[in-house]
């Protein structure tokens, strides 16, 4: 069992693909597909990937996806638009792989580790944190942003929707009559293949938001293309008088929903286009995806609670060397700036 950091994907033994293809099972974001993504089209200039990894026999055991850039930290490798990360750890001599992994850790030329956003329960995690602890780390939890989210647990749309406040639910019968009788419209769901090509009828509405202009217009496509392919995409436009005034980019993976973009003309907003593409996105994840779970990723905004049921807390595990007293506190001052730059430019959905 050994410590290797590859700094590209081609150096990945094949192996690999057993843990992104079961990690991916809990979460997109741990997929390959998005990390090459993200590799490939979003890291700054200065930035270099670090993929730091316990290999057994040739055999991928622990993946810890990290980034590098001037000074002496490492950095989970994200991008603005990831809401959830993870150690990816096999489930065979889990504590072997660990103790490996942070011994391997620190002989590299750093002094601290900033992983986020990580859900507070995840054990890979813990366990990892644990073993960093016990080798002379200083690591504590910060807190980032809260993650709502929908437990279906078996219902149907029409179950779904009676749980939901009153006001909502009228709110949508209303403004679908006054739409359908005063102009008319249409919804259009495109799946597959078809998103790529139908991602300009999204960027349409988007740019008569008032979001104003996507800033990662490369890297969404980029991710469109990549889960378009296996079929995770949805991407949903609601036309008026045949302009788009309202579109949702949703991504579908093992039972799970992920409200990813949201859109719509701010002229059409007295009709309320965006909950009436809400709800008819909501019927078809629950009726024909069948999904466990509905996820509103990032953010507390009032209207996420009137479409979901659960809060969870995302944090950003901090774990500093404790070897030089003067060390840690310079790393963990360039880690706030670090957090609250993110704070300001946190995602909004």
């Amino acid at each position: 069992m050994k410590f290797i950091c590859y700094s590209s994907w081609e150096q990945l033994p094949d192996s690999a693909n057993a843990l992104f293809e079961q990690a991916q099972k809990d979460s997109l974001f741990f997929s390959r597909r998005w990390f090459e993504n993200l590799t490939s089209i979003a890291l700054d200039e200065d930035q270099t990937m670090m993929l730091a990894c316990v290999v057994a026999e040739n055999k991928v055991m622990a993946i810890l996806p990290l980034t590098q850039s001037s000074g002496n930290s490492l950095y989970s490798l994200k991008h603005r638009y990831t809401t959830h990360f993870t150690l990816l750890l096999a489930d065979d001599n889990q504590k072997q792989v660990l103790t490996c992994l942070v011994q391997g850790l620190s002989q590299l030329p750093f002094k601290g580790l900033l992983l986020e956003p990580v859900a507070e329960n995840d054990s890979k995690l813990i366990a990892l944190q644990q073993v960093m602890e016990a080798t002379g780390y200083r690591c504590e939890r910060l807190f980032r942003f809260y993650n709502w989210i929908y437990r279906v647990q078996g219902q149907s749309y029409e179950d779904y929707i009676a749980t939901r406040p009153s006001r909502l639910r009228n709110t949508i019968s209303r403004k679908k009559r006054k739409l359908e009788r005063e102009h008319g419209y249409k919804i259009s769901l495109f799946t597959g293949d078809d998103v790529p090509q139908a991602m300009s009828d999204y960027y349409s509405a988007y740019t008569s938001s008032w979001k104003a202009n996507e800033q990662y217009t490369d890297f969404l496509n980029g991710i469109v293309e990549g889960f378009s392919k296996p079929g995770w995409s949805r991407l949903a436009v609601l036309y008026v008088n045949e302009q788009p005034v309202a579109a949702q980019l949703w991504f579908v993976l093992h039972g799970k929903a992920n409200i990813f973009r949201l859109a719509y003309d701010e002229a059409w907003k007295s009709y309320s286009v965006g909950s009436i593409l809400t709800s008819f996105m909501m019927e078809y994840v629950i009726d024909i995806d069948k999904v466990d779970e509905i996820d509103f990723l990032t953010g507390n905004d009032a209207y996420k609670q009137d479409w979901m049921s659960d809060r969870r807390e995302r944090f950003a595990l901090s774990c500093v060397s404790n070897i030089k007293p003067a060390d840690p506190y310079k790393i963990f001052a360039e880690w706030l700036k670090r957090i609250l730059k993110n704070f300001k430019a946190r995602l909004t959905i």
